[in-house]
């Protein structure tokens, strides 16, 4: 018997890079997919993203932050939607919105993120700036559950890429978001396969890793 494929939202605020990944990964056509996108939230009107889904077909939502109250207010119409459309999992992907404790604690181990760094360093913004000014000669991205503190909860899957020596934030930033594009779909796929389970704040990949060791400068 074929497996339900996992029903995700997946939240936005801008150009969805990194959603285009995900629908060119998993769908919607594909039907052994899985995954399955059910809906797609900016929580800013206009957005790019938002027309990357509606030209995939998938259903979408512009929930401005704007005409809310406060943080509480957005937080609920956003949990709203999010359960109407029959989401199992919630994916952020460039949604730059701090969520309150409670929506976090109400979508606890089904809230994920992807960060522009090998978290736990580098946690915030402007990270590529701070990478080359440290100096460091690995960069990269992680995928991870939330919790309510920045960029913290339990690592699902990292990329790593060279720091190359006339690289500026703009280079290095690039060559990290091509690396989230391969990163974030693995990641999700792990997760929908039932591969990741959690084990005292820790996150464990079912299924061997490649041993190879990375290198920078390459030997």
């Amino acid at each position: 018997m074929v497996a339900k494929p996992l029903k995700v939202a997946v939240l936005i605020s801008g150009r969805g890079s990194n959603l285009q990944a995900l629908i060119d990964h998993f769908g919607p056509v594909i039907t052994s997919s899985p995954v399955r996108i059910v809906t797609v939230i900016s929580n800013r009107p206009g957005v790019q993203g938002i027309e990357r889904a509606k030209k995939a077909g998938i259903p979408t939502a512009v929930i401005d932050h704007k005409g809310f109250p406060d943080r509480i207010a957005f937080d609920a119409s956003l949990d709203r939607a999010i359960r109407e459309a029959g989401a199992e999992l919630v994916v952020l992907a460039g949604f730059m919105r701090l969520l309150t404790e409670g929506f976090v604690a109400a979508w606890r181990n089904r809230l994920i993120n992807i960060h522009p760094a090998l978290l736990p360093s580098f946690r915030g913004t402007d990270t590529h700036r701070r990478a080359l000014k440290r100096g460091v000669k690995m960069h990269g991205a992680t995928v991870h559950f939330v919790r309510h503190e920045t960029d913290t909860g339990p690592i699902i899957a990292q990329a790593a890429v060279p720091v190359l020596a006339n690289d500026t934030p703009d280079t290095l930033g690039l060559r990290v978001l091509q690396a989230e594009h391969k990163l974030y779909p693995l990641a999700l796929r792990l997760i929908a396969e039932g591969r990741v389970t959690l084990e005292d704040e820790r996150a464990v990949v079912d299924g061997r890793a490649d041993p190879t060791i990375l290198f920078s400068p390459a030997l």
